[in-house]
């Protein structure tokens, strides 16, 4: 005999439940469906019309099994999931960095091809974001099929101040300043030194930059300057003003870098000192790559910080 769409639907609703309660549901179900169905009938459908819509309303019944088995039919829940995105987050923008950095320094140090030092970081990066991506999400659904506590509690002391709409003065001075600094460090470079063997000067910068690629240098401070005061004025952070912020971080980095790796950004007298006092030549490689990857990080959160004030309009 066969069985009806009823017997059909109950019978794939109770299969995944514990066998103390498939009675109980059982029970339950046909009341509940056959006074449905009996109702749609006093309204003049069909029995079988009124069966399939009666069914149909009741929906798929595996998630009516997880509703009587109190089962969660979410990987991440809204118990965990802020947990979960904010920790995520957090450990996408430190380890996948960290690990790309490492890569590229050991292979630098082993004087690998460039190719294959791009290749080795890119995989690196791609699986380290992937495998963070997997266990953090693996852990938090562990939470959540076994309810346990992660101790984490919001309070109103988490409420973050609230921040003016426009650029602060604080923040043009503050940008100002790191810039006259920057710029009077290398005119002490310079002409005072801040190496001194035997009571002479003797710069860090390699002398014949000057005076044309430091010029550049100068100016590229300069337009820095100039920007600092000009989102000042407009009182925030617009997508042209970003634009501006991004070429001179790009320009900044073509500059310093391609004069660190063809070996004219260090003076070689600094580099023949550092030498004559027991730094080693791998020594020196290892700075100048940390220097390199220092250079290409800051200049890189600078563009990346101009935008993201641009998209929320803040400072």
């Amino acid at each position: 005999m066969t069985a009806t769409l009823t017997e059909r639907y109950i019978a794939a609703t109770i299969k995944s439940l514990p066998p103390e309660s498939e009675m109980d549901v059982r029970a339950e179900l046909e009341a509940s469906i056959a006074d449905a169905i009996e109702a749609r009938i006093e309204e003049g459908e069909g029995r079988a019309d009124a069966e399939r819509a009666v069914l149909t309303e009741l929906g798929d019944p595996g998630a009516l099994a997880a509703g009587f088995a109190d089962r969660a039919l979410h990987l991440i829940g809204p118990r965990y999931y802020l947990t979960w995105w904010r920790l995520l987050k957090l450990l996408l923008a430190i380890i996948p960095a960290t690990a790309v950095i490492g890569v590229v320094i050991a292979q630098s140090l082993a004087q690998a091809p460039m190719g294959e030092i791009i290749g080795q970081a890119v995989g690196v990066g791609i699986s380290t974001v992937m495998h963070v991506a997997f266990w953090v999400t693996v852990v938090f659904a562990i939470l959540e099929r076994t309810g346990a506590d992660t101790g984490v509690r919001w309070d109103v002391d988490q409420l973050p101040e609230p921040k003016s709409a426009g650029v602060g003065r604080g923040e043009v001075v503050a940008s100002l300043l790191f810039l006259a600094v920057s710029a009077g460090a290398l005119l002490w470079d310079r002409f005072q030194g801040f190496l001194r063997p035997n009571g002479e000067p003797l710069p860090i910068m390699n002398p014949d930059l000057w005076p044309w690629s430091i010029s550049g240098l100068f100016l590229l401070i300069a337009a820095e300057a100039a920007l600092a005061v000009s989102v000042y004025f407009t009182g925030r952070w617009t997508t042209g003003l970003a634009i501006v912020n991004t070429v001179l971080a790009v320009l900044f980095v073509s500059l310093a870098v391609s004069l660190l790796a063809r070996g004219e950004l260090i003076n070689p007298e600094a580099i023949a000192y550092a030498l004559s006092n027991g730094v080693d030549a791998d020594a020196q490689r290892t700075l100048a790559l940390i220097t390199g990857f220092s250079i290409v990080a800051i200049a890189t959160w600078d563009a990346i910080d101009g935008w993201r004030k641009a998209a929320h309009g803040k400072h």
